[in-house]
């Protein structure tokens, strides 16, 4: 299941969200703000991140402007647990699926989340199909 991490005031997370509704792939929103996000939310990011907390942590954020914290220093423990005290240090949206991290809303790349079955579909889709009309795969390609 994909999961997204999201506020509700952010513009690339309701563009996010349209394009997997408009594409049909069923994902988890989880608002950052409501006191739903979890430490295993916070660890799964974290590990699926190539460079750790550069991916996932905003240095533009106020709060981590005021912190002074060296993220390099803490504990993985303790960083969930400043991130889970304070949720608007994340950036956003923050995709997370059973391989894969992406953050921010990037046309090209949030192809991947496609589930590969789709893609094939698409990719063997042609107007000789005598279910062409009636068929999403084109459509949604």
């Amino acid at each position: 299941m994909i999961k997204i991490l999201v506020s509700p005031s952010c513009a690339s997370c309701r563009k996010v969200r349209k394009w997997f509704d408009d594409n049909k792939i069923p994902y988890e929103a989880v608002n950052i703000f409501s006191g739903t996000l979890t430490a295993d939310d916070i660890m799964e990011a974290i590990t699926k991140s190539e460079n750790g907390t550069d991916d996932i942590i905003s240095r533009r954020s106020k709060v981590f402007q005021d912190s002074n914290i060296d993220f390099d220093e803490l504990t993985v423990s303790e960083l969930v647990r400043f991130v889970l005290d304070n949720p608007s240090v994340l950036k956003r949206p923050i995709i997370i699926d059973d391989h894969r991290l992406q953050v921010g809303y990037n046309a090209e790349e949030i192809r991947t989340f496609i589930p590969r079955a789709r893609r094939i579909a698409v990719r063997a889709c042609s107007e000789e199909c005598p279910q062409y009309n009636n068929c999403d795969n084109h459509l949604n390609a």
